[in-house]
C-alpha cells in the first residue's frame, strides 16, 4: 500500500505521538502516583527520568546506520517494539531498577523513531512538502500528551492501567510502521551532489546552536519531570488535576509549529530569546502560586508554546547548517537537548531534595532568563535565501528546500518520487 504525502503525515504524526508523547514526556504526569506507591525519593525520579533522555541519545547515534542497514520499515518497527516491550515492563514496575529499565527502553523507542520516519519521507513525500509533513510530524508530540490527558482524569492513581493502555497502543503503532511504511534506506538521491566536507562546516555556529539547545533542555527538565509532582506536594492539588497541566502543554505546543516562519522574518536570535523568557516564566509562575489551578494551567500553556517553538526553531537551525546531511540535520539539536534533560533531571532532583520545589524552579528559571539574554549570540544568519536577491523563501520548507544541491551548486529540482517495488529494499527513482 503506497501512502498519499497526507497520509504519510498522518501515520508520522501518530508514531511520534506513541514514542514521543507516551513514551517519553508523560512520565512526568505519572511521577506523583509512581513516587508514592514505589516509594521513591526526588533524586532517585529525576536519575529515573534522565535514563530515557540518555537511551535516546545513544539509539540517535546509531540510527542513521541503523536505518542504513534496516531500511525505515523495519528500523519503526524495532523502535515500536522498544516502545511496546518499555511500556509494558513500567506498568509491571515492582521498584526503581524496573522502572529505570522500562524508561531505558522508551528511550530507544524515541531515538530510532524520527531518523526512520525521515528516510522514509525522502521516498514518499514530495520535497516540496516537507516542511509541512515535518511540522504535522513534529505536532504529534503535543498529540502524545494530549492523548495521555483522560487516563488521569478517568483513572486516578491508575498508573499501571494506564501504561499498559500505552503498551497496547505502541503494538497498534509497530504494526501500522510494519503495513505501511517502506523499506527504503536510501535518503539521498542519486543525482545531488555530496554534503560539504567536516572541515567546510560551520562549526562555530553548530557548537553556538548545540550549546543554546542543551542549555534549553535543562531548563526545561524541570517542568517535564516534576510539574506534577510540585503542585500535588507543595500546592496541595490532588494527582489528577495534574492532568489539565498536560492537557495545557499538548494544546498549547500545537502552536509550535508557526515557529519556523516567525523566526524567518523576525530574526532567530530574538525569537529565542523570546521563546527562553517564557520558558523562565512558566517555571517562575508554577513555583509562585502552585495552588492556583487557573495560574498553574496558565504556566503550562506558556510552557508549551514556549517549548514546542525552541525545538521547531532548533530543527529549522540544525537543517539550515548540516545541508545534504538529511540524516544529521534534523537530529542534532534534538540530541542536544536531550543531553541538556538528562542532565538536568538528576541536577533538578538534587535541588528540590536540598531546597524545595520552589527555589528549585526559581533557579532553573533564572537560568533560562540567563541564557536569554545571551540569546545574541544564536546562530542568526541561518538561511541561504536570505543571501539572494529578491528571495521571500522562510520558514522549515525553505531549509528544506536548500537541503539538496546539484554538482553546479543549485538547488535540487524536486522530482516525483515512487517506489520501485521491483527492488527488495524499495529504493528511489524518479517518475
Amino acid at each position: 500500500m503506497k501512502l498519499s504525502s497526507t497520509g504519510f503525515a498522518v501515520l508520522g504524526a501518530a508514531l511520534i505521538a506513541i514514542s514521543y508523547g507516551l513514551a517519553r514526556f508523560a512520565f512526568g504526569l505519572f511521577v506523583p502516583p509512581i513516587r508514592e506507591e514505589l516509594g521513591l525519593s526526588a533524586s532517585v525520579i529525576g536519575i529515573i527520568g534522565a535514563l530515557p533522555l540518555i537511551s535516546f541519545l545513544l539509539a540517535t547515534a546509531v540510527a542513521p546506520l541503523v536505518t542504513k542497514i534496516l531500511g525505515s520499515r523495519y528500523t519503526a518497527t524495532l523502535s515500536g517494539a522498544f516502545g511496546a516491550g518499555g511500556l509494558g515492563l513500567i506498568s509491571q514496575a515492582d521498584g526503581a531498577v524496573a522502572l529505570g529499565v522500562g524508561v531505558f527502553a522508551c528511550g530507544i523507542c524515541t531515538g530510532l523513531m524520527m531518523p526512520a520516519l525521515t528516510a522514509a519521507m525522502q521516498a514518499v513525500v514530495k520535497r516540496t512538502l516537507h516542511g509541512r509533513v515535518s511540522s504535522v510530524m513534529n505536532a504529534g508530540t503535543s498529540i502524545g500528551v494530549v492523548v495521555a490527558v483522560p487516563t488521569v482524569l478517568l483513572l486516578t492513581d491508575a498508573w499501571r492501567f494506564a501504561y499498559a493502555s500505552f503498551a497496547v497502543l505502541a503494538v497498534v503503532g509497530l504494526v501500522a510502521a510494519w503495513r505501511l511504511l517502506p523499506s527504503v534506506s536510501r535518503v539521498v538521491p542519486a543525482e545531488a551532489a555530496s554534503p560539504p566536507p567536516l572541515r567546510e562546516l560551520p562549526w562555530s555556529r553548530l557548537i553556538r546552536l548545540s550549546l543554546f539547545a542543551f542549555l534549553m533542555g535543562v531548563v526545561s527538565s524541570a517542568y517535564w519531570i516534576f510539574a506534577p509532582d510540585l503542585v500535588v506536594n507543595l500546592g496541595g492539588l490532588p494527582s489528577a488535576s495534574t492532568a489539565w497541566l498536560w492537557l495545557a502543554v499538548g494544546v498549547a505546543g500545537l502552536g509550535g509549529a508557526a515557529v519556523a516562519d516567525l523566526a524567518d522574518r523576525n530574526n532567530p536570535p530574538i525569537t529565542q530569546a523570546l521563546m527562553l523568557m517564557m520558558l523562565a516564566a512558566s517555571l517562575a509562575l508554577l513555583a509562585a502560586s502552585p495552588a492556583q489551578p487557573l495560574l498553574t494551567a496558565f504556566s503550562a500553556l506558556v510552557f508549551g508554546l514556549a517549548y514546542m517553538s525552541l525545538t521547531g526553531l532548533y530543527l529549522m537551525t540544525g537543517i539550515r547548517l548540516l545541508p545534504g546531511r538529511l540524516s544529521v540535520g534534523p537530529v542534532l539539536p534534538f540530541m542536544a537537548v536531550s543531553l541538556g534533560q538528562a542532565s538536568g533531571s538528576p541536577l533538578v532532583g538534587w535541588l528540590v531534595e536540598g531546597f524545595g520545589y520552589a527555589d528549585a524552579f526559581a533557579m532553573l528559571a533564572a537560568v533560562g532568563v540567563f541564557v536569554a539574554v545571551l540569546s545574541p549570540f544564536y546562530p542568526g544568519a541561518i538561511a541561504e535565501a536570505e543571501e539572494e536577491e529578491g528571495s521571500e523563501e522562510t520558514g522549515l520548507q525553505a531549509a528544506y528546500d536548500h537541503q539538496l544541491h546539484d554538482e553546479e551548486g543549485e538547488p535540487l529540482e524536486d522530482p516525483c518520487w515512487t517506489l520501485d517495488e521491483d527492488e527488495g529494499d524499495a529504493g528511489m527513482k524518479t517518475s
